[in-house]
């Protein structure tokens, strides 16, 4: 997976030429083709739903598993079809916070991703800025999240108790976090987070006072849905709520995957060296 990791990053580095060259159709000069943009030569299969979700010994859903993006339970790096934009309301951020985002280059977002800068994702980046897969294990009364993209790992009790008192709170990646179960739906609550995480990885960052609420639940056996609300009145003119984001049943191990020596990085800080001198 690594490999697909490396192939996403050139691709976001190259996209906005190679979208312009494969709408002109003159492009490459007399006798040569035009560039088309591919994505492999795999065409996904969808797994069934595979029946009802199992439960756990206080009848809750077990959410545990292997976790991959998209409907296959695998990733879908070489797949020919794209991926189907999530249907969502646009971000509602303050117009500074907007202009900030929009004055980063291609370079600058990648560089000051955390994925990318091998800085921990935090909450809600486990999910968001991870393009590696999950692993779950639910008991009753515990949440455990797995994730393979440098071994980041969160613990969080959903048994519904408060958040630690607020002189007790210190900013973390991961947030101070609790949970509690509506119906089948685990719904996850996060506060204190560490400014250094993002939201997204299009550059979307946060306050002191961002408040995360998650909410997880497995509709069937072979399938996981994911989707966040974020409140950050420093940031954001009123909460947002993502679309459902839908993962698939697999049945690989999580690998070792640490980022401790990021080329990618060191070629990010070149490319962003060569647009302020162009400036």
């Amino acid at each position: 997976m690594k490999t697909y990791i490396g192939l996403w990053l050139a691709a976001m580095l190259m996209l906005p030429a190679a979208t312009a060259t494969a709408q002109d159709p003159t492009a490459g000069g007399a006798g040569q083709k035009p560039f088309v943009e591919a994505r492999g030569n795999v065409r996904p299969v969808p797994l069934p739903p595979g029946g009802p979700p199992p439960r756990m010994a206080d009848g809750k859903v077990d959410l545990s598993g292997v976790w991959f993006q998209g409907p296959t339970g695998k990733a879908n790096a070489w797949s020919v079809v794209p991926d189907e934009p999530l249907k969502q309301d646009p971000i509602p951020f303050q117009s500074w916070a907007e202009a900030k985002i929009k004055g980063m280059s291609r370079a600058e977002l990648e560089l000051n991703n955390p994925g990318v800068a091998c800085r921990p994702v935090g909450t809600p980046g486990m999910w968001t800025i991870n393009y590696y897969p999950h692993q779950i294990i639910t008991k009753p009364g515990l949440y455990v999240h797995l994730i393979e993209s440098d071994n980041a790992w969160s613990v969080v009790h959903t048994d519904g108790r408060p958040h630690k008192p607020a002189d007790e709170l210190e900013p973390l990646y991961n947030g101070d976090q609790t949970a509690r179960w509506e119906g089948d739906t685990l719904v996850i609550d996060t506060i204190s987070l560490d400014e250094r995480t993002w939201i997204e990885a299009n550059g979307w960052f946060h306050s002191d006072q961002a408040h995360v609420i998650e909410r997880i639940r497995r509709p069937s056996m072979n399938y996981l849905e994911y989707q966040y609300t974020i409140e950050d009145p420093k940031v954001l003119t009123k909460p947002w709520t993502s679309a459902w984001r839908t993962l698939s049943l697999g049945s690989e191990d999580l690998t070792e995957n640490f980022c401790t020596n990021n080329e990618n990085a060191d070629q990010l800080k070149k490319l962003t060296e060569v647009e302020s001198n162009a400036k």
